[in-house]
């Protein structure tokens, strides 16, 4: 039995406290009106209960029982209650963002795993790129809708600046180091034409992925202007390889048709259907898209180096290395940059900056390892490409990790 109950009825401004003859003092009136706004006490067991304990029963005044009844305050409970009740959502993005905490150190422990033992991920071919982007993609659509995508086309100047990032600025910053790289370090013009290379080709799927992960509302944007870059990469691509390295770099156009439909289209439609016709399957899947996500990102990461290790471990390697950050450095901050000033009026400007710089920085350089392997006879002209694809996934999800933490400082 409680020490003391306060009776809450509208007619009784009172309460009941209970004293028992061993104790010093009365015990304390505990006020359960906050708590149980309707409590009632059955007749029997009260009248019974006060007869064979022999307690004497004492009133104690409550001095705000006549508030706590008024209906804007049963209302106010009632709302509040409903809120504790609610039942938590486990919703993906939830999850994912706590998947996302560990992401780079995935990435990280991948390029040791590939350095220190290349088998654990050599058996990871370039037939499987396809559907591994494909995979992620397919995420996106699940937690994506077709107004996204619609929206995303009513921004013509994003998509616009999107694309000069892609095919003007980042293709400049390749000439520049690939420029540097005989003119400073000496290196074989292949190893340049290799940096020159990786500026060319479009942007890369895994940027849609860490704009989902940054800023999901963004993430049709991004691909809007990955699959744009994407299209237009069979045009565009060779006649930038002509520019820059001197040499036609041939393309096969309906292969590159084909990619586009494999890795962006048909994961992304089949997401949005999915999550259209049938939610219920979509809530069951969710909880395992992450933990799968980040298998794949790491396995797309560590297989690219561990292939072409004897290449990166050259004694050119070391120098390859450092223009690869710097050529990726600048071009993360070159986006960055180019968004802030395009778009410093726009309410979403900082979500613009980081998908601007994802998708300057992050560009499709399994591609342009395949073409290097295809198209070139000089197998050095791989070695940036090969580098290119860890470095650029280290430093882009690095900026996931960053700039989720600091987005309340508008960062």
């Amino acid at each position: 039995m409680s020490p003391c109950v306060k009776l809450l009825q509208p007619q009784l401004n009172q309460g009941f406290k209970i004293h028992h003859p061993s104790l010093p003092k009365p015990l304390p009136c505990i006020n359960l009106e906050f708590h149980y706004p309707f409590l009632s006490l059955p007749r029997k067991s009260f009248n019974s209960s006060a007869r064979s304990s022999r307690l004497p029963v004492s009133r104690c005044v409550s001095e705000n029982l006549s508030d706590s009844i008024r209906p804007e305050s049963l209302s106010n409970y009632a709302a509040e209650s409903s809120e504790i009740f609610k039942p938590k959502e486990n919703s993906f993005l939830t999850v994912l963002r706590g998947a996302n905490a560990i992401l780079p150190h995935v990435v990280l422990g991948s390029t040791i795993l590939a350095l220190v033992y290349p088998p654990s991920f050599t058996w990871f071919t370039s037939r499987y790129y396809a559907p591994a982007l494909g995979f992620l993609m397919f995420a996106v659509g699940v937690n994506s809708s077709e107004k996204d995508f619609l929206e995303a086309f009513n921004r013509p100047g994003a998509i616009l600046a999107g694309y000069i990032g892609q095919f003007v600025v980042k293709p400049l910053l390749g000439y520049l180091f690939g420029t540097i790289a005989i003119a400073a370090f000496g290196l074989p013009t292949s190893l340049a034409a290799g940096i020159m290379l990786t500026s060319c080709v479009s942007g890369a799927q895994l940027s849609n992925y860490a704009t989902f992960l940054t800023d999901p509302p963004m993430a049709p944007l991004s691909i809007v202007m990955t699959s744009l870059s994407t299209a237009t990469a069979a045009l565009v691509t060779p006649f930038l390889s002509l520019l820059l390295i001197g040499k036609r770099l041939p393309v096969d156009v309906i292969g590159m048709i084909s990619n586009i439909i494999q890795i962006v289209v048909v994961p992304v439609a089949a997401g949005l259907l999915l999550n259209r016709f049938f939610p219920q399957v979509c809530n069951a899947i969710r909880p395992f898209l992450p933990p799968l996500s980040v298998f794949v990102t790491s396995l797309c990461v560590g297989a690219p180096l561990a292939i072409n290790i004897q290449s990166v471990v050259s004694p050119s390697g070391l120098s390859v290395l450092l223009l690869v950050i710097a050529f990726h450095l600048s071009a993360f901050i070159s986006g960055y940059t180019l968004a802030g000033a395009a778009f410093r009026d726009a309410p979403d400007v900082k979500p613009l900056q980081r998908t601007l710089s994802y998708e300057t920085g992050m560009q499709s350089s399994l591609l342009a390892l395949a073409l290097a392997n295809k198209f070139f006879q000089d197998p050095l002209v791989g070695v940036p490409p090969a580098i290119s694809v860890v470095i650029m996934s280290l430093m882009g999800f690095s900026l996931v990790m960053f700039w989720n933490k600091n987005k309340s400082t508008n960062v």
